[in-house]
């Protein structure tokens, strides 16, 4: 695929003592290791909070409280090389039912602002997460 881009969704979710979840990529996958905020494509018949949902579910094995999903900010990339340009919308999630775990590979952990901020992350990530941190104390 050439030029176009690709919408995709994910999920910043927050406890109730403050600590953000973050997914690390499975080895074999783009950008293995780093880490990052779950979730993944919106497929064309979807409006992001459906996306968000099912990719969570896919991802992490909870299923989320469309109340509780806020949008919260977004990142882009351009085309290159062959590959679309991404724009990942990002929501705050709040509540959900289930206790995450990493169900296609890599891991998931719980952290302060201050130690996502430091994670080893994909590019749009370390944007995606200086936005959603600006106005939190770390």
């Amino acid at each position: 695929m050439t030029g176009g881009w690709i919408a995709v969704v994910a999920g910043a979710l927050v406890r109730a003592d403050g600590r953000w979840l973050m997914h690390q990529r499975p080895q074999g996958k783009h950008h293995a290791g780093l880490w990052e905020f779950p979730g993944g494509k919106v497929e064309a018949d979807e409006m992001p909070l459906q996306s968000l949902k099912r990719e969570l579910t896919e991802e992490l094995g909870i299923a989320c409280h469309a109340q509780a999903c806020t949008p919260t900010g977004f990142a882009t990339s351009a085309a290159a090389e062959g590959h679309p340009g991404l724009v990942i919308l990002l929501y705050t999630v709040s509540g959900w039912d289930g206790e995450p775990q990493a169900l296609e590979g890599g891991g998931v952990g719980w952290f302060t602002p201050a130690e996502v901020l430091a994670l080893a992350k994909p590019p749009l990530d370390v944007a995606l997460a200086a936005r959603l941190f600006a106005n939190i104390p770390n």
